[in-house]
């Protein structure tokens, strides 16, 4: 596993952004979406479109944790 978060770019609702998540929240995100029949993205979109005046790293780490 690595120290730092890990940067990957997406595309939701129409627009390319980059997401910088620490490894162990890619992985529950992951099996989470597998879980909920979805793809990442399509998670990612969902937890987005919810997410309010939070920034998109911090509403996908708020929402994993809430899952567990």
């Amino acid at each position: 596993m690595t120290d730092g978060p890990i940067k990957r770019s997406i595309t939701i609702a129409g627009h390319r952004t980059s997401l910088s998540l620490e490894e162990e929240f890619w992985t529950a995100l992951k099996t989470i979406a597998a879980a909920n029949n979805k793809s990442t993205t399509q998670l990612i979109a969902t937890i987005d479109e919810a997410r309010g005046d939070r920034n998109l790293s911090s509403a996908v780490r708020v929402f994993v944790l809430r899952a567990r």
